[in-house]
């Protein structure tokens, strides 16, 4: 497998430093930025991967979904469209004395999807989590705590229902 930087800055691409495995995917009006794709990977229009996001090989984006910065993806996770993640788990603009937040008055809250975790369109993700090997969670779903290895997740705040048949 080899892995080369892309950088592409058009009206329908905005690429800079992404490191991609072979064979990756990707498709117009993108914002991808200091972030890793792996091979065999496809990434949806109007997606947005920020820096330092981690995406596995083989891997699925759909369109108009959001990896901020302290994502991981392992090998095989698909993202439904419109799945948001987040990684501060108490934002703010301003701090107390009124002065705007900058990068480092808040805490990176780091989330890790394992290997074939399938998160359905318009899930939310809050910051710090861990979601299970193999793991389902549903469409619209609000995950606000870790998700076990094959265990099927909906609602809000996202529970249990079950748990995926390996066979």
């Amino acid at each position: 497998m080899s892995r080369q930087y892309l950088d592409e800055n058009s009206p329908e691409k905005k690429i800079r430093k992404v490191l991609v495995g072979d064979n990756v995917k990707i498709y117009s009006f993108v914002n991808l930025y200091e972030c890793s794709i792996g091979s065999h990977s496809r990434i949806g229009a109007f997606v947005e991967i920020q820096k330092g996001v981690v995406v596995g090989e083989r891997c699925k984006i759909s369109t108009h979904s959001f990896l901020c910065e302290g994502v991981s993806l392992e090998d095989s996770v698909f993202i439904g469209h419109g799945v948001m993640f987040t990684n501060d788990k108490m934002p703010r603009a301003c701090n107390a004395d009124g002065t705007v937040k900058g990068t480092d008055d808040y805490f990176l809250e780091k989330t890790l999807v394992k290997e074939g975790a399938s998160i359905g369109s318009g899930a939310i993700i809050l910051p710090g989590l861990i979601l299970g090997k193999g793991c389902l969670v549903g469409a619209g779903a609000v995950v606000t705590k870790d998700v076990p290895d094959y265990a099927i997740v909906r609602g809000n705040p996202a529970q249990i229902h079950g748990y995926v048949d390996k066979s």
